[in-house]
């Protein structure tokens, strides 16, 4: 059998569209569901700051940023909610476009639904969080209040984060410049479930994936197509 034959293809690519279309529901709202109930339950529950170890190389801790994934910080508040509602919006309507090409992998399709589902759920933070959460200082913990009650306004809710791991950590040589003295910790930064979505969807991409990128024409074949038989 040739693999350029449709039923070939059907194997390699999954070739339903309403299939592939289901799929990549799925994923977004179990990403999304999974990290909201996660968040919600660490927010009501820790303390801003708690810190508490599951395995020496696996704690939950609390904490919240306006940033960016990993608690990267980039321009104003509004407009990184403003971004990622753009961003979120572009990747619905890419992902429409794609679950209708059969030359794009299952997988291709999977990773994209992961890097929508992260961002939305950052989203929810951003735009809901401070409308509806309490915002104490240690060590009381939030209480959810009615709408409008909340620490904030609209678009300006801060972004939950709570997995940490500190996978090793030592002590840089006193006699080296600058960082002598200093301790080395990896891994340092604190991240949330959207976030971990994210970046599985973009390895996913970058390396797997990397030549699917383009956009299907209304044949079902992608435009930046480089051999996918």
């Amino acid at each position: 059998m040739k693999s350029g034959t449709p039923m070939a293809r059907g194997f390699a690519f999954f070739p339903a569209p309403h299939g592939r279309g289901y799929l990549a529901a799925a994923v977004i709202f179990a990403v999304i569901a999974l990290d909201q109930l996660l968040k919600f339950w660490v927010k009501t529950s820790f303390y801003l700051g708690e810190d508490l170890e599951i395995l020496p190389f696996f704690h939950l801790r609390f904490i919240q940023n306006n940033g960016m994934a990993f608690g990267i910080e980039l321009g104003s508040k509004l407009f990184l909610t403003g971004f990622r509602i753009v961003l979120v919006a572009f990747l619905l309507w890419y992902l429409c476009r794609i679950v209708k090409s059969l030359r794009m992998p299952l997988g291709y399709i999977v990773a994209v639904s992961l890097v929508t589902a992260g961002a939305f759920g950052n989203i929810v933070d951003c735009v809901l969080y401070g409308e509806i959460f309490t915002n104490p200082y240690p060590p009381y913990v939030a209480e959810i209040v009615p709408l409008g009650q909340g620490y904030g306004d609209w678009f300006q809710g801060l972004v939950v984060d709570m997995f940490y791991f500190p996978l090793f950590s030592f002590g840089w040589p006193q006699w080296l410049p600058l960082i002598g003295g200093k301790t080395f910790s990896f891994f340092d930064p604190v991240f949330n479930l959207a976030d971990a979505a994210i970046t599985v969807g973009m390895a996913m991409v970058i390396l797997f994936y990397a030549k699917y990128i383009g956009m299907p024409d209304n044949d079902g074949k992608a435009t930046e197509d480089t051999g996918a038989e």
